[in-house]
């Protein structure tokens, strides 16, 4: 598992977009890391709106790659998962249900952005009770 300063140093490549390390937080025993990155709605837009793009991640699924110098998701905290062949796109035609390194993912609509999570976690993070025990409530 990377430690904080590792977070810190590097970004997380994610659905072909780059996050940046926000914050650790615990939850239900498990320590989770929340990254952030922030894009307009959409390009295409006279004037786009800035939105705020979250995910939260179990640390223990977070690997430093020393090659790319970047973070990598694997479920097993060793193995990074397979790299999605597609391109980034604008956060309003991203799908509200996607996998991405092995891994099913949900995203829902927040003020001012979107909030990421495993699937498996999904239920308990992304509830209104969940994201304020997150401090994104």
């Amino acid at each position: 598992m990377v430690d904080d300063a590792d977070l810190e140093l590097n970004v997380l490549e994610f659905a072909s977009k780059s996050f940046s390390f926000e914050r650790s937080v615990e939850l239900d025993g498990q320590e989770l890391a929340l990254f952030h990155r922030t894009e307009t709605e959409s390009e295409s837009r006279f004037r786009p709106k800035v939105i705020r793009l979250r995910l939260i991640v179990p640390k223990t699924w977070i690997i430093y790659d020393l090659a790319a110098d970047l973070l990598r998701l694997g479920r097993d905290g060793v193995t990074p998962g397979p790299r999605a062949a597609s391109s980034a796109v604008e956060a309003a035609a991203e799908r509200s249900r996607f996998d991405e390194a092995g891994i099913a993912w949900r995203r829902v609509p927040v003020e001012g952005g979107y909030v990421t999570a495993p699937e498996e976690w999904a239920d308990r993070l992304l509830s209104p009770d969940g994201l304020r025990l997150v401090g994104l409530g």
